[in-house]
């Protein structure tokens, strides 16, 4: 099947997804075309045991589109860049400690709680699996998905300071998440003595070199738009910035999401401020809006029709039902602590810690992350039990967190 032929399936199934839905289910677009193409999935696998072999078909296409490249290596900085650029920069500075601990250590905690819970649970069920492939997966799905987190708080009315420390948190959080993967998938394939001072010099090439390398780049955008007044030009300009900014810093090994979102707030605030005339301004949200709520549309499809690729063992089944509330423990631990802490100086909006850690969505990047492990034993139990807590975030924790918001507003 040649690339053409790839868009226009996955377009033409996201289309008619999303007609169904807003026709007939009326839940928000992401969730409800993904739970259609759940629904295809199972059809697919279904009519496959019944001896119609369509499932064949779907995987063949499924590996030529290669889920983690598509994502991480393409539509992950055009959603990363539109979902920073209305995020306000000030709101952001006030609670930019809050923001910092959970997306740091708040990522890291969670990386360990839910790497050793992974580890003496799964040979628990007699699935096999090193200390070191739970850490790994404990990095690849303690991060939130800043794509699925700014999809839900669209719709559902945070109160605006919960709102900034989960946008901040999710935008962040990411990045850093896919730096521990990357440390730790390194010791797992390679098997070296990894030491200390080597974690934290790749931590700070990547983490905090992708911030200063973000920085330039946004400045660098912004200094072209302030010295023209064209929106066609202005568009092609940010386009460029998320492109090539994204895959130059992936050449120089820093972290490309965390420069994207770096980038993207300064041209969304500084830029949107002083560079861009209003019709500009009005033109170019309208673009990036767009891009943001097709790609999102594409994305949650593909996420659904990842089904068709997993291994079915009933052991999995149970340790990834399981593992969801190990998962959501962790992450009300990883959270709850810091900011216990911190409450000691500043205030904070009534359950912080319970909207948080129900509004801590998983999607597409962990998913992303599974698929890119290699063909070890580890691969098929951590991409099952991944999908499995993905699913069940997207579905029941996305659906429901709009009454678990009401809780800040009985105080």
């Amino acid at each position: 099947m040649s690339l053409f032929q790839l868009i226009a399936t996955v377009m033409s199934l996201t289309a008619v997804f999303s007609y169904i839905n807003y026709r007939y289910i009326k839940l928000p677009i992401t969730i409800g075309v993904m739970l259609l193409s759940l629904v295809f999935s199972l059809m697919l696998v279904l009519l496959n045991q019944l001896g119609w072999d369509f499932q064949t078909k779907a995987e063949g296409i499924l590996k030529q589109i290669e889920f983690d490249d598509t994502l991480m290596h393409g539509m992950l900085s055009f959603l990363l860049f539109a979902g920073a650029l209305h995020v306000n920069i000030n709101d952001l500075r006030k609670q930019k400690w809050v923001i910092g601990l959970l997306a740091t250590l708040g990522v890291v905690t969670s990386t360990f709680l839910t790497g050793t819970a992974t580890f003496y649970l799964l040979n628990f069920f007699g699935i096999e699996i090193s200390y070191i492939y739970a850490l790994v997966f404990g990095a690849l799905i303690s991060p939130t998905d800043p794509i699925a987190v700014l999809g839900i708080l669209k719709i559902v009315g945070a109160p605006k300071t919960l709102e900034t420390k989960i946008a901040g948190e999710s935008l962040f959080n990411d990045g850093v998440g896919v730096v521990v993967f990357i440390v730790l998938l390194g010791i797992a394939t390679s098997g070296a003595e990894v030491t200390t001072g080597q974690v934290v010099g790749l931590f700070a090439t990547e983490a905090v070199g992708g911030i200063f390398y973000g920085l330039g780049l946004g400045y660098i955008g912004y200094w072209m738009l302030k010295s023209i007044d064209n929106y066609q030009v202005e568009v092609l300009i940010t386009l460029g910035l998320v492109t090539g900014g994204y895959a130059l810093a992936e050449v120089l090994h820093l972290s490309a999401p965390i420069a994207i979102v770096v980038a993207g707030l300064m041209i969304g605030n500084q830029g949107r401020l002083l560079a861009m005339s209003d019709n500009t301004r009005k033109r170019l949200d309208n673009f990036w809006e767009l891009i943001d709520e097709i790609l999102n549309a594409v994305l949650f499809l593909l996420i659904g029709l990842e089904l068709i690729v997993l291994t079915f063992k009933g052991e999995y089944l149970i340790a990834g039902l399981i593992m969801i509330f190990v998962v959501l423990l962790s992450r009300l631990i990883s959270i709850g602590t810091p900011i216990q802490i911190l409450k000691r100086f500043r205030d904070f909006t009534p359950y912080v810690v319970t909207i948080m850690t129900w509004g801590g969505l998983r999607g597409g990047i962990s998913v992303a992350l599974a698929l890119s492990l290699p063909d070890v034993p580890e691969r098929e139990p951590i991409l099952f039990i991944t999908y499995c807590i993905v699913i069940f975030s997207i579905l029941v924790q996305g659906l429901t967190i709009k009454r678990v918001l009401k809780l800040a507003d009985k105080k």
